[in-house]
């Protein structure tokens, strides 16, 4: 049977393109997720060059069995080291703004493609950030009925983002789960604690009590984040902490600093609620600090990327949605 007997029929497909991974979707009419995908070619997988046919690799038979849906790409491969560069854009933002300003990208049988631009925005101290592929899947997690809402993406550069009215006002970014393997694996901190960390990689906090404990002292020495961090080695060194409990504990410190930071530097006030928009590995341990500072942590739902790129591709007219014109690609 050929691919068009076997699939519904695709009026949309979108991708989720980061550095590492990529996820893929196939949405139908009503916005429904036909059929999802994914696969470890994330932009540094990709040869020179070599854009359209990895595109092909992951969903060719997609783009045969529905030759006039577009594909709307979003994440890693707008950046300068991707596909083509979608400039940023400045907040606030929505569906509406991040569909007006799609980037474009010619292909060679006409179809067409264009990617979702990441956003900036400048803190009050007047310094920049910015954000690739996390517009889309917030746009996808938030709850369109909150009239403000605040949301958090856990991750090696977690990101927290003001909602008001439905658009992104403004965001800050840090660095939390980078430096957590940074101190983990390449300091003397790390020299005490378990060769196979299981912290970070399971659907519980391995030591709930050291992660507590963590961020506890976290938020008691708020401005002593370096200080703190030595006491992961002399908590070991004392047995006041087993080797296995010292990677649950260094990651309270550092999640327990930011979120401590967050709630100083933006509008979350106590019994805010935060929608948490991670995987399994990290939603556990960001609920539970989340808790400790007195904040309502909300699970997301999962595909909040695929949402996100429905809402754009609808507003840009890609899906003929009833109601929503049109919006030309910037280019």
């Amino acid at each position: 049977m050929s691919s068009e007997t076997l699939m519904p029929d695709s009026v949309l497909i979108g991708l989720d393109w980061g550095t590492s991974n990529r996820r893929a979707y196939r949405f139908g009419a009503d916005g429904g997720i036909l059929e999802k995908r994914a696969d470890a070619g994330g932009i540094l997988a990709v040869p020179a060059n070599g854009w359209a046919d990895s595109l092909a690799g992951l969903v060719g038979d997609w783009l045969t069995a529905a030759p006039d849906a577009p594909v709307l790409l979003s994440g890693m491969v707008g950046s300068r080291q991707g596909w083509a560069e979608a400039p940023y854009l400045a907040c606030p933002a929505g569906p509406a703004a991040l569909a007006g300003a799609l980037w474009p990208v010619p292909m060679p049988d006409g179809r067409r493609l264009a990617i979702v631009p990441g956003l900036t925005c400048v803190d009050v101290d007047g310094v920049p950030d910015v954000m690739r592929g996390e517009e889309t899947e917030i746009l996808g997690s938030f709850d369109p009925s909150q009239a403000e809402a605040m949301v958090v993406l856990p991750g090696t550069h977690s990101k927290w983002v003001a909602m008001h009215g439905g658009l992104v006002t403004g965001f800050a970014t840090f660095l939390t789960g980078e430096l957590y393997a940074a101190v983990r694996g390449h300091t003397i901190l790390g020299r005490l604690m378990p060769a196979a960390d299981a912290a970070g990689t399971g659907d519980e906090i391995g030591d709930p009590v050291a992660f507590a404990l963590g961020v506890q002292r976290a938020l008691d020495g708020e401005g002593r984040l370096l200080h703190r961090l030595f006491s992961v080695r002399t908590e070991g060194l004392f047995d006041h902490l087993a080797s296995a409990s010292l990677p649950d504990y260094l990651a309270g410190l550092l999640i327990g600093a930011e979120v401590s930071e967050a709630c100083k530097s933006g509008p979350v006030r106590a019994g805010t609620a935060v929608t948490v928009v991670a995987g399994t590995a990290l939603r556990a341990r960001y609920a539970a600090a989340l808790e400790l500072v007195g904040l309502c942590p909300r699970i997301a739902a999962p595909d909040g990327a695929a949402r996100g790129l429905w809402r754009i591709a609808a507003a840009a007219g890609f899906t003929g949605t009833p109601g929503t014109g049109p919006v030309p690609c910037r280019g």
